[in-house]
């Protein structure tokens, strides 16, 4: 039976990035259906609204969902509820997609991209596991609201909450431990427990789910500190472990060490495996249009789509390995540029790609 993938572009460079994708998937010849639908401020300017029932629809009965980027700045005068940005947190909590991969990989030839020192970044490799539909991103109450006593009464005040049950943070801390279990068996859960009630109750809660794993080592850390250790030491970490607010932080600071977060991809997934694949950057509208972004983190999140929901991990090896062959070709798009390699357009990284698969 052939698989049903929903192609959602979105916004800014989004369509360019997600047809490069979609050319690797064909060019593998494994029967897949796409069927494409508007998300984010192309789905406002088209429907009234970012996420369109008809494409939540298409989201919901395909096996996959393959995403590009929402937001563009003409759309930061709505109001919340509709700007493209709520496409994606409406896909995933319609979706369930409570597990969020995040892969930091630096290729050997972009040691020199880095923001580190390649003595200090090279042969990075972590994943980052992110929980998905908690944390202070879903909780409630929230909003704006006037201060009715004490010393700041009379005052405007915002205000959101942060909240997990026991249940969201089992189910993730068992996707890391299952993670952890086959790369190092090293697993890193960060929080704030020294400051959070929510924070001390995730770190009980993975304390007792390590009962279960008794061959991975589990670690803990406070955020801050995480994020000054991704710097200082980023090889020290192998898997990680983290809420919703944290996660968001620590990966794309994970990101910048890998040389640019065009080269991050991305899965979300359910308990089902369902999953939504996406690069980790955004919709820079600034350069949409251009034929000038980097589409590998979209195609190497095609390839997490092959391995992860579609169970098809030789045909993601055999995309792994062609855009390492690419990048030891010399090949590179502007955000990974340097000296004594070879600018290329994002549909020529495309062509390599493809070529690459031959």
């Amino acid at each position: 039976m052939s698989s049903r993938i929903a192609v959602l572009p979105g916004d800014g460079i989004g369509p360019e990035i997600i047809a490069q994708a979609v050319r690797v998937l064909e060019a593998l010849d494994l029967g897949l259906e796409f069927t494409e639908a508007p998300v984010g401020g192309a789905a406002y300017a088209a429907q009234g609204h970012p996420l369109p029932p008809s494409t939540l629809d298409l989201a919901r009965h395909s096996d996959a969902v393959l995403f590009g980027a929402v937001g563009d700045w003409k759309y930061d005068h709505l109001e919340r509820s509709l700007r493209p940005e709520q496409a994606v947190l409406g896909l995933r909590k319609a979706l369930g997609l409570f597990a969020n991969l995040r892969p930091a990989i630096l290729y050997p030839e972009l040691a020199n991209a880095s923001s580190l020192k390649p003595e200090v970044v090279s042969g990075l490799d972590i994943l980052i596991v992110r929980e998905l539909t908690g944390d202070i991103y879903f909780g409630q109450p929230r909003g704006v609201r006037t201060v009715s006593d004490g010393p700041l009464a009379g005052e405007r005040q915002g205000f959101d909450t942060m909240h997990y049950a026991e249940s969201e943070v089992r189910r993730i801390a068992h996707v890391a431990f299952q993670a952890a279990d086959k790369r190092s068996r090293k697993l890193c859960s960060v929080d704030k427990a020294n400051v959070l009630e929510t924070s001390q109750f995730w770190r009980d809660i993975v304390i007792d789910v390590a009962r279960e794993y008794p061959q991975v080592e589990l670690s803990h850390m406070y955020v801050d500190n995480a994020a000054m250790q991704l710097v200082r030491e980023p090889k020290a970490f192998d898997v990680v472990v983290t809420g919703n607010l944290f996660g968001d932080i620590l990966s794309d600071e994970a990101a910048m060490l890998t040389g640019s977060i065009g080269m991050l991809p991305s899965a979300s997934l359910n308990a089902s495996k369902q999953g939504l694949y996406e690069p980790s950057h955004g919709s820079a509208p600034d350069i949409a249009g251009k034929n000038v972004a980097n589409p590998l983190a979209t195609i190497l999140s095609a390839a997490m789509m092959l391995r992860y929901s579609l169970n098809q991990a030789p045909a993601a090896d055999r995309i792994e390995a062609a855009v390492q062959s690419v990048l030891a070709r010399g090949l590179r798009t502007s955000d990974i540029y340097e000296a004594g390699t070879t600018q290329v357009s994002t549909s020529e990284m495309g062509d390599a790609v493809l070529q690459a698969l031959e």
